[in-house]
């Protein structure tokens, strides 16, 4: 009779997966089944994947803060509307980020093959830009060598320009002076056609007589920014008597050019008071110009001569103002009129032009 074999035990490991893994106190680690180590690794890759989808979307809305070294901006990407900062301002914003930091981001856009190594070019924050580099200059930390910003994808030159101007709006008042200068730079980069979409896109927020008062500044800036060293400190009624007179006598910019560059003016106040002297001394002479229209008398080089007196309400005003052209007006009736030859179809259009332009 054949001699039956004796079965052995399994080895223990023999249906493992894997060998035993141990903790470092040599005690088993649990081993999680395949299905589950797939289905974890799964979670992962769809959470990371997830995330990035998130931090892509925040980075093209202009959503997600982002660190740029200062050299790296260039900050006349855009013509600035802010000419000027007052120190105390300045001093007090630097202050500020020398002890909390910097609390808010500036906008900047993506710059490309740029010569210059310039990688972003600003569109806000100019102010926080110029502290940080004074802040750079003098201490020399490496926390104040780089800026937080907000990369921003604006879809033409007009919304770049339109987030600039309302940046500085919300957070500092621009003079008329300012606002009427960023328009007419912005019309001579080729941002808008004309002045009044300039205008009505760039200050789309503002009332329509605020808007007109910045169109009748543009005449301002056109006629002296090249000359004036402080313009900001023009107010708005000074500003517009200087308007009223470049617009009613051709003669006037060019005499006000040579008096701002020959006058004292190392302050506001200096040039304050030759532009101020100007305006007396031409709207003078329109009042002696217009009581010897009205007297028929014939002019003399005695000076000009100061009317004694303000027009009243139902007082007929005529002055010439041009070869073939008068005007008249009556306070009291709100009503004004042109007569002579040089009333024509072409002095029409160009009138209704610059009516248009004012509103």
């Amino acid at each position: 009779m054949a001699k039956r074999k004796r079965l052995t035990p399994a080895q223990p490991s023999y249906l493992s997966a894997a060998p035993e893994r141990k903790s470092a106190l040599g005690t088993p680690l649990a081993t999680a089944a395949p299905i589950a180590q797939v289905a974890s690794d799964a979670a992962a890759q769809a959470a990371l994947s997830e995330l990035s989808a998130v931090l892509e979307s925040a980075r093209a809305d202009g959503r997600l803060i982002e660190r740029i070294t200062l050299e790296q901006i260039d900050e006349t990407h855009l013509v600035r509307d802010r000419l000027e900062q007052a120190e105390d301002e300045m001093g007090a914003l630097i202050a500020s980020l020398r002890a909390r930091g910097q609390q808010t981001a500036i906008e900047v856009v993506v710059l490309r093959d740029r010569p210059d190594g310039k990688t972003h070019g600003l569109i806000s924050g100019w102010r926080r830009l110029s502290a940080l580099k004074r802040l750079y200059a003098e201490t020399s930390e490496s926390k104040f060598a780089s800026i937080k910003a907000l990369v921003i994808h604006p879809e033409s030159a007009r919304d770049a320009y339109v987030a600039m101007v309302e940046e500085n709006e919300i957070r500092v008042n621009l003079s008329h002076y300012e606002r009427a200068r960023i328009a007419v730079r912005a019309l001579r980069e080729g941002v808008y056609p004309n002045q009044k979409m300039a205008l009505q896109g760039l200050f789309a927020n503002a009332t329509r007589a605020k808007r007109s008062k910045i169109g009748s500044f543009v005449a301002l800036v056109e006629a002296l920014d090249a000359v004036l060293m402080f313009p900001v400190a023009i107010n708005e009624k000074l500003g517009l008597s200087l308007v009223r007179e470049i617009t009613r006598d051709p003669s006037f910019t060019e005499t006000l050019t040579s008096h701002l560059r020959a006058g004292e003016r190392d302050t506001p106040v200096g040039e304050l008071r030759i532009l101020s002297a100007a305006v007396s001394a031409a709207e003078t002479a329109a009042l002696t110009r217009q009581s010897e229209a009205e007297n028929g008398a014939t002019p003399v080089d005695s000076g000009p001569r100061i009317r004694d007196h303000l027009p009243a309400k139902d007082e007929r005003i005529n002055t010439q103002v041009a070869p073939g052209l008068r005007l008249g007006y009556t306070p009291g009736k709100h009503r004004i009129e042109l007569s002579g030859s040089g009333v024509d179809e072409t002095l029409i259009m160009e009138l209704r032009e610059w009516l248009l332009q004012r509103r």
